[in-house]
C-alpha cells in the first residue's frame, strides 16, 4: 500500500491479462518510517502514452479517497500551440467546469460529478479551460474479488481502462499507434487521453486541463472520491495518466492523499490483523500470569530454566502488544508510529532468538538430567546473540529499503537489498545450526535416559519430541500449501482481503508449541532436585547415597562432579 507505481503498455505481444508484464516504478512513500493511508506523492508525471501511474489499496466501504491536497505543477514553460482537443461523447466536462465557474448552485448528479474535476488559479476559479490545453486523467475503480484473488489479477481492459486488440497489443492511451490498431473507439475526441470505455467502466473519473505554456499549478478541488456501501469493499485502484506525448507537458505532483475505510485509516485488509494481535497478546498475558504465579508458589524449588521461560513469554507478549498498538495508532492517526513499529520488530527478533536458545537448553537436559550446562551455556548464549544481531539488522534494513524509498537513490536501495540478501543467508545458516543442535541434543538425551531406565523423564522428552515434530510437520504442510496456493489460478486464501492470515498462522504455531513446553516445564515442588532423581525398578525401598555418576548429555566431557542422587524405586 501507499505507492504510486508505473504501469507500461505492451510494445510486444503479451498475455491479455498483462499484469506480469507491467513494471513498477515507486515514486511515493511516507515521511513516517512506513507507508500508511495518509500517502505522499512526490514525483514526476511526464507526458507519455506508454505508461500510467497507479496506486492501489483495500477499502472497507463506506469510505473515501481524497486527492484534494495533491498539487499538479508544470515542470517546464511549455510551447504555445493551436491544438484544441474535442470533448468526449459521455458528459461534457468542459461545460461542467464553465457552469460551476458561473456560480451555478445546482447539485450535479452522481454521474456528472464523478467525471468532473475543477481547477483553480490562485483564489479564483477558471472560467474555461484554456484553448489548446491537454489533460491529466484521474480514474478510480474497484477490482472485483473474482479476478483480484487470482494469480494473474484483473485485466483492467475488461474493467474499462485501457484497450487491447486480443492479439497481445495493449495500450493505455489514445496515441497514434493506438489509433492505428483501432483501439481508440472515441476517435478524435479521445486523442491524447486515457482510454476509458464507458460501456465497461464503472468507476469515477476526474481530469485536469493543462495550458500549453506558462507556469501552471493546480490542486484538485473536487478530489473527494466518495465510496458508498453499495460500491463494495475490496481492492481499489487509482490511475493517473498524462497521455499526450505529442504536445503534452511534463508535470510534477506533490502532496498527500488519503485512503480511509469505514473503521478508520488502517487498510481494510489489515483490520483483522489488529484484532488477531490483540487476541494473541491476551493469550500471552494469561500464560505469563499462570507461569509467574506457579513460579512464586514454588519459588524455593525454582531452577534457572523457569526464568528463561518467563523471559520468553514476556517478550512474546510485548511483541504482540506493540504490533497491535502499531496497527491501532495507524488506524486512528493514519500514520504509523515509528517507535511501535520498530519496537515490535525488535521484540520479534528477540523472541525468535531466545526461543531457539531455550529449546536447545531443554534438549540438552538442563533441569532434568543435569543442573548446569557448563561451557555449552556460553556457546549457546553467544550463538543466540549473533542470531539476534544478524536477524535484527536484516529486518530493519528490509523495512528501510521498502519504506524510505523516497529518500534513497536506486543504487542505495539496491545496495541495501544486497546486504539484506547476505544477512538472510547468514541467518539461515545459524538457523540450520540451531536445528541440527536441537535434534542431536534431543536424540542424545533420550538415549541416555533410555539406557538409564529413567522412564518418567523419558516420557517428558517423548512429549517434547512430539511437540517439535508436530510443529515441524505443520510448518512443512503450511509451506507446501502456500506454494501450491500461489500457483493456483484462483487462490484458496484471498490475499487481498485476508493475506495477513498467511503469517498469522506461524504465530499460532509458535504460541501452541511454547504453551506446550511451558506445561511440560511448569514450576513444581522438587524441581530443584529433579535433575538428581534416579529411578530403580528392582529394589524394594527408596535409597539415597553419594556417588560419582556417569556424565549426562548436558555435562562437559572434561568435567566430573560429585552429586547427591535420590533413588526412586518402582516395583
Amino acid at each position: 500500500h501507499g505507492t504510486i507505481s508505473l504501469r507500461k503498455k505492451a510494445d510486444l505481444e503479451q498475455n491479455q491479462t498483462m499484469k506480469s508484464f507491467l513494471s513498477l516504478f515507486a515514486v511515493l512513500s511516507l515521511p513516517a518510517p512506513t507507508v500508511s493511508e495518509f500517502r505522499r506523492f512526490d514525483g514526476p508525471i511526464n507526458a507519455a502514452s506508454n505508461y500510467i501511474h497507479f496506486s492501489e489499496g483495500y477499502i472497507v466501504t463506506p469510505g473515501y479517497i481524497d486527492i484534494s491536497n495533491l498539487v499538479f505543477a508544470s515542470a517546464d514553460e511549455g510551447t504555445p500551440n493551436t491544438y484544441v482537443p474535442e470533448d468526449r461523447d459521455w458528459n461534457d466536462d468542459h461545460s461542467a467546469v464553465m457552469e460551476e465557474s458561473r456560480g451555478d448552485d445546482r447539485v450535479a448528479n452522481d454521474d456528472t460529478y464523478d467525471r468532473q474535476l475543477e481547477e483553480e488559479i490562485g483564489e479564483y476559479t477558471e472560467s474555461a479551460i484554456v484553448s489548446g490545453s491537454t489533460y491529466v486523467d484521474i480514474v478510480l475503480f474497484h477490482e472485483p474479488s473474482e479476478c483480484a484473488n487470482t494469480r494473474l489479477g484483473c485485466d483492467w481492459t475488461e474493467l474499462g481502462v485501457g484497450a487491447n486488440d486480443g492479439l497481445g497489443n495493449l495500450r493505455w492511451c489514445c496515441s497514434d499507434d493506438a489509433k492505428g490498431l483501432g483501439l481508440c473507439k472515441g476517435g478524435a475526441k479521445q486523442e491524447g487521453r486515457l482510454i476509458v470505455d464507458p460501456d465497461k467502466f464503472n468507476g469515477q473519473h476526474r481530469f485536469l486541463g493543462v495550458p500549453p505554456s506558462g507556469t501552471w499549478s493546480r490542486a484538485v478541488k473536487f478530489g473527494m472520491f466518495d465510496l458508498k456501501e453499495k460500491d463494495g469493499s475490496g481492492k481499489y485502484v487509482m490511475v493517473v495518466a498524462n497521455c499526450n506525448d505529442d504536445i503534452g507537458r511534463n508535470l510534477t505532483v506533490t502532496g498527500e492523499y488519503v485512503w480511509k475505510s469505514a473503521h478508520g485509516y488502517l487498510p481494510g485488509n489489515l483490520f483483522g490483523e489488529m484484532y488477531f494481535y490483540f487476541a494473541v497478546a491476551i493469550c500471552y498475558l494469561v500464560l505469563l500470569l499462570w507461569y509467574v504465579i506457579k513460579f512464586q508458589i514454588y519459588r524455593d524449588a525454582a531452577i534457572p530454566i523457569f526464568q528463561w521461560f518467563i523471559a520468553t513469554i514476556f517478550i512474546g507478549f510485548f511483541e504482540s502488544f506493540f504490533k497491535c498498538g502499531d496497527l491501532w495508532v495507524w488506524n486512528v492517526d493514519g500514520v504509523r508510529f515509528w517507535f511501535s513499529l520498530y519496537t515490535g520488530v525488535l521484540f520479534g527478533v528477540c523472541k525468535r532468538a531466545i526461543s531457539r536458545v531455550l529449546v536447545v537448553m531443554l534438549c540438552l537436559g538442563w533441569g532434568v538430567t543435569c543442573d548446569t550446562l557448563g561451557g555449552k551455556f556460553k556457546t549457546l548464549v553467544m550463538l543466540g546473540l549473533v542470531y539476534a544481531g544478524v536477524s535484527a539488522a536484516r529486518d530493519v534494513m528490509t523495512i528501510i529499503s521498502i519504506t524510505e524509498n523516497e529518500i534513497l537513490t536506486h543504487n542505495e536501495e539496491e545496495e541495501i537489498l544486497d546486504v539484506v540478501s547476505i544477512l538472510t543467508f547468514v541467518t539461515a545458516f545459524i538457523d540450520v545450526t540451531f536445528y541440527l543442535w536441537i535434534f542431536d541434543a534431543l536424540n542424545q538425551t533420550m538415549q541416555y535416559l533410555e539406557s538409564m531406565n529413567q522412564t518418567r523423564k523419558l516420557k517428558r522428552y517423548l512429549r517434547l519430541r512430539l511437540f517439535l515434530l508436530l510443529s515441524v510437520l505443520f510448518a512443512v504442510l503450511w509451506s507446501v500449501f502456500g506454494i501450491v496456493d500461489s500457483y493456483n489460478s484462483q487462490r484458496m486464501v484471498n490475499e487481498e482481503e485476508n493475506g495477513w492470515v498467511l503469517t498469522a498462522v506461524w504465530e499460532v504455531n509458535y504460541f501452541v508449541v511454547l504453551m506446550g513446553l511451558s506445561c511440560l516445564w511448569a514450576p513444581e515442588a522438587g524441581a530443584k532436585e529433579y535433575a538428581y532423581v534416579m529411578e530403580l525398578s528392582t529394589l524394594g525401598n527408596d535409597l539415597e547415597f553419594d556417588t560419582n555418576v556417569v556424565d549426562s548429555p548436558g555435562d562437559d566431557s572434561d568435567e566430573e562432579e560429585e552429586s547427591s542422587f535420590s533413588i526412586i524405586v518402582h516395583e
